[in-house]
């Protein structure tokens, strides 16, 4: 199925595009591969969800963050190839949970990304995967995550 035809069954929209943050490009090409920057859970470059999971967040709250994360991939995916559908899979998620002392259930709160690209790709949207715990991101914000895409 085509990948929109597939957002739009799960009843999504991509984002508009994060804004840069930095000197950096969101998405660089090297062969077949796509990295993709850092993205945050924010909309429209404002935080969507801030604090620290298992303090001011609940883990279902850090599974819609990091999902937001993937959502951000995917916009700036989209404005670089100006196709979804020619990508054939994920490689890699990194994802950085901002985390309360003594929280450490990050694999669940990136399953709400990884969830999410495996609706989109099947099995080929389910990469290789780190979850990290952090004390603090940019901004607060609760979930910043790094992918890489092949073409």
């Amino acid at each position: 199925m085509d990948v929109y035809e597939k957002l739009n069954a799960l009843n999504l929209e991509l984002p508009p595009p994060p804004p840069a943050a930095g000197i950096y490009k969101p998405v660089r090409q090297a062969g077949n591969l796509l990295y993709i920057s850092g993205q945050g859970c924010t909309h429209a470059g404002k935080p969507a969800f801030t604090g620290k999971l298992g303090a001011e967040r609940t883990i279902e709250e850090g599974q819609a963050a990091s999902r937001l994360c993937a959502l951000n991939a995917l916009s700036a995916l989209h404005g670089f190839l100006g196709d979804l559908n020619l990508v054939k899979g994920v490689v890699k998620l990194l994802g950085f949970v901002q985390s309360a002392p003594g929280f450490g259930e990050q694999p669940q709160v990136m399953n709400g990304a990884s969830g999410l690209l495996r609706d989109i790709w099947g099995e080929n949207g389910v990469g290789a995967r780190s979850a990290i715990g952090t004390n603090e991101l940019p901004g607060n914000i609760t979930v910043e995550v790094e992918f890489i895409f092949e073409i």
